[in-house]
């Protein structure tokens, strides 16, 4: 398969709770071509672990399935049991198999045999000295030499880094976590650079070794304002590839009721007009973008990774509220808990004592409950959290009314009204967000769903873009029909992954490029290195973006006076009328400076916007924004000398992150034009 199709294979459904299980002889593996195994995590001696591999009812190594008959049985002949004994007898097409480490509710901690978690161990103490805020480096060499003796153990092809998240920004992550995350948000990214710089390097090594390529991935937020405090996210240096969990857009962690993954701004986002980027406050410096789309956020890895680096996230659950106002059937409503205090940790009213931020940017939203909240996690005291999350075969069937026998094997009173299915549920569509919904009008319910015609948009437009493939969380969400499986509802199955299977087949090869795929090096290259820095160690103080791009000349050309150009996203919001604020007025003050050019006299900036559109609805342009700097040259006051074994910053002034900048060329006073080494 040219694309590539890779499902997250959770390890928590084995069908030994009473609740339907999803095993690795259920994978469709012809339809597959890479598995993220969810979750291990870091212990509390910094390696990497799924629990006592000598436990009968550890899922990952000890678990049988005799009673669920021939399909499901084990290969004898390996020394372990449980899903990976099954995940290696049922791969027989050669799809590579990752671990992924880490989630959610394992970056801060991890989930001990007990059953309960241990808040030690995971990301933030593995690559951060609590006490002092310094690089573990002690700990992140011991993590990358067990993550590679595990992987050789046990024939796994790579491991998945799904840390939620190393971002300098505020109350990011886990709420059960900030006490350690919050300590030192400046330091967090050094950590992850480290992190996957180490892990790269010990993957290299035993790949020279044993002469098999490892694969390294992370799983990568979305968000705009997560993103920011990741700087210029220069780890993807170090990847194979990103999936960005191009989901959780909207939720019941704040009261504005959207699309769980909408493909396309529609200008009429609920929580972006709140925050005045449509119109009023800073409109005009956004160009009135949307940025809680998974064009936004594709579109943002663009600028730093050829597209076939890249797979969009697609989600086989749901995210829902009750008791919505307003909006359109639901969609751009309101659902608010009624009291703030009752806001689950971390949002609305009860953001907890671990807090950065003195309030909530926005009251906590209403969850759907009961039928409506199927697949739902639990609180500290084991009661349900009200979150609107639901397999796809489970809204399908709500949806066309069809039987729901298995709601009480998932925890719900079946007897009581939230447990039971009332009133119609009505699907609407998106034309703009490329989304579905479900709609219950008895119940002021809204559930964001994915339909047969919404997630083939989202391939269409991956293939279109030439994005590497789709990544979906998670694989027991997919469905099958109530045809398919000779029952009178929807199950479990593969219905939207051999759909994507066979749109990805049919593709053209995926990009090879970063940044503009039609960008023509210069014959000649120097050796210039380029990085941004000037990020203060602050996320939250990153606003505007105040920072540098910083030049260093390794070569034996003099380059005083040169124009410096470079291709940037249009993610990241250029005003087409102007380019002003790319003066570097105010002039960037955090980590890494060196030599700036002098902020009034010392060159010029100008610019190319991608796109002379204000907004972005049904879509950011396909092309890039050119910046460039011209420094000025001759003599006098302001001129940088920018000659060989010269270091400059030349400071600008964004709205929204971006990544290292591609496409570079240094042009000379006398037209001469190079390229810089990649």
């Amino acid at each position: 398969m040219k694309r590539r199709s890779i499902g997250y294979f959770t390890n928590w459904r084995t069908g030994k709770n009473g609740q339907p299980s999803y095993l690795a002889a259920d994978i469709p593996w012809n339809d597959i071509t890479h598995i993220n195994y969810a979750f291990a995590h870091i212990d509390g001696n910094w390696n990497v672990s799924v629990g006592n591999p000598g436990d009968a009812n550890n899922a990952s190594l000890g678990m049988e399935w005799p009673e669920k008959g021939a399909k499901y049985a084990l290969n004898p002949n390996l020394s372990y049991k449980g899903h990976f004994n099954m995940l290696k007898t049922n791969n027989k097409n050669g799809v590579k198999l990752l671990l992924s480490v880490g989630g959610w509710a394992e970056t801060g901690g991890f989930f001990n045999d007990a059953g309960g978690r241990t808040a030690s161990g995971g990301f933030y103490s593995l690559t951060i000295d609590e006490t002092t805020g310094d690089i573990r480096q002690d700990r992140i060499n011991t993590f990358a030499k067990s993550a590679v003796a595990f992987l050789e153990k046990y024939d796994f092809d790579g491991i998945d880094l799904d840390y939620e998240y190393p971002t300098s920004m505020n109350d990011a992550g886990s709420p059960d976590d900030w006490r350690i995350s919050n300590k030192h948000r400046s330091e967090l990214f050094k950590g992850y650079m480290a992190l996957t710089k180490t892990l790269r390097a010990e993957l290299d090594k035993a790949a020279a070794a044993k002469g098999k390529y490892f694969i390294l991935t992370i799983a990568s937020p979305s968000s705009g304002y997560l993103l920011r405090g990741m700087e210029d996210f220069e780890a993807v240096k170090y990847l194979d590839f990103v999936n960005i969990m191009t989901y959780d857009l909207h939720g019941a962690w704040n009261h504005f009721v959207g699309h769980n993954a909408a493909l396309y701004d529609t200008g009429k986002d609920n929580e972006i007009a709140d925050a005045k980027i449509y119109q009023g406050g800073d409109a005009h410096y956004y160009n009135s973008q949307g940025y809680l789309n998974i064009d936004w956020s594709y579109k943002y890895f663009r600028t730093a990774l050829a597209g076939g680096r890249i797979n969009i996230g697609l989600p086989y659950y749901t995210r829902g509220s009750q008791n919505v106002t307003g909006g359109t059937n639901g969609l751009w409503g309101m659902s608010a808990m009624a009291d703030q205090k009752k806001c689950y940790l971390g949002s609305g009213g009860n953001l907890g004592p671990d807090a950065l931020s003195p309030k909530a940017g926005a009251p906590c939203g209403f969850g759907a409950q009961g039928i409506d909240n199927l697949w739902f996690d639990r609180d500290a005291a084991g009661n349900e959290m009200f979150a609107g999350v639901n397999p796809l075969w489970h809204v399908n069937n709500l949806r066309d009314g069809l039987p729901t026998p298995y709601v009480a094997q998932y925890g719900h009173d079946v007897t009581k009204q939230a447990g039971q299915a009332i009133g119609n549920y009505i699907e609407y569509f998106d034309d703009v967000a490329k989304s579905s919904w479900l709609w219950n009008p008895t119940k002021k319910v809204f559930l964001s769903t994915e339909n047969e015609k919404s997630f083939a948009a989202k391939v269409q437009y991956a293939i279109d873009q030439g994005a590497g493939g789709i990544m979906f969380w998670e694989m027991a969400g997919d469905y099958s029909t109530p045809t398919q499986n000779g029952t009178s509802s929807y199950g479990m199955g593969s219905y939207l992954t051999a759909m994507a299977a066979n749109k990805l087949r049919a593709a053209a090869p995926y990009g090879v490029k970063a940044g503009d795929e039609k960008f023509v090096q210069p014959a000649d290259v120097l050796d210039v290195t380029l990085d941004l820095v000037g990020f203060k160690p602050k996320g939250d103080d990153n606003y505007p973006l105040a920072i540098g791009v910083k030049l260093k000349n390794n070569s034996n050309v003099d380059l005083t006076g040169a124009k410096v150009s470079f291709n940037v996203a249009p993610s990241t919001p250029l005003v087409p009328s102007e380019v002003q604020y790319l003066k570097p007025s105010d002039p960037p003050a955090g980590n890494g400076v060196e030599n700036l050019v002098d902020i009034y006299s010392g060159g010029t900036w100008s610019a190319v916007p991608a796109s002379s559109t204000v907004g972005n609805v049904g879509g950011l342009p396909n092309g890039f924004h050119r910046l460039s700097y011209t420094l000025k040259g001759g003599t006098g006051w302001g001129v940088t000398d920018f000659s060989t074994g010269k270091t400059i910053t030349i400071g600008m002034r964004v709205f929204m992150p971006l990544t290292v900048p591609s496409n570079v060329t240094l042009t000379l006073p006398n037209g001469k034009v190079y390229g810089i080494k990649q």
